[in-house]
């Protein structure tokens, strides 16, 4: 080494930035969606991955996991009402990117049974002659300055009580003719799902 100048810093010693931390967290929120790893298993490397601080941090949580795995992110969804309407509730695995259109029929997203870690969604929503509701559970919150309401309207009946590791809904479009509401699960959905638990 030349006198006088620093040593090279080795690349596990480099600090790594959000995006990367947030890539490591859909990854392995993937995984557990594959059965790859336990529920309990992923809380302890979300945490590990939310607090890393340098590659040497972040590489072992993904070590074990195929490399093929990587490769195949959640593509952008896209939801349209048309004549009959559409759905996507229970179960469904998150993207970080959604554009939702009512149609002629109205569309609905219900996140309420979805496992989702990503730290941000990105939704556009587009009332049209039909119209768009969105359900997130409790302890979400929702950023909706940049909807227009439209003719038929835009309603956020959101809390903004944010619970840790929950995303935050960043909403953008217009109410369109059919309007564009965002809520919570109203008493009859939350009835229904305690059932479907066996609650």
């Amino acid at each position: 080494m030349t006198a006088g100048l620093p040593e090279p810093v080795r690349r596990n010693e480099l600090r790594v930035s959000h995006d990367e931390r947030d890539a490591v967290v859909e990854r392995l929120t993937a995984a557990a969606a594959e059965g790859r790893i336990d529920l309990s298993e992923l809380d302890v490397r979300l945490d590990l991955a939310l607090n890393a601080r340098t590659y040497a941090d972040l590489a072992p949580l993904t070590a074990d996991l195929p490399p093929e795995f990587a490769a195949d992110p959640v593509q952008p969804l896209v939801l349209d009402g048309g004549l009959t309407g559409a759905t996507r509730t229970g179960r469904w695995r998150v993207p970080a990117r959604i554009t939702v259109s009512g149609g002629m029929g109205s569309a609905k997203l219900d996140f309420t049974q979805t496992e989702c870690r990503l730290p941000e969604i990105e939704i556009e929503a587009h009332g049209q002659m039909g119209s768009v509701t969105i359900i997130i559970p409790d302890g979400w919150v929702a950023e909706t300055t940049a909807m227009e309401p439209g003719l038929g309207g835009f309603w956020d009946k959101t809390t903004s009580d944010r619970l840790p590791r929950t995303p935050l809904i960043r909403l953008t479009g217009t109410g369109g003719a059919g309007g564009v509401v965002i809520r919570h699960p109203n008493s009859w959905e939350r009835r229904t799902q305690r059932r479907k638990q066996g609650g």
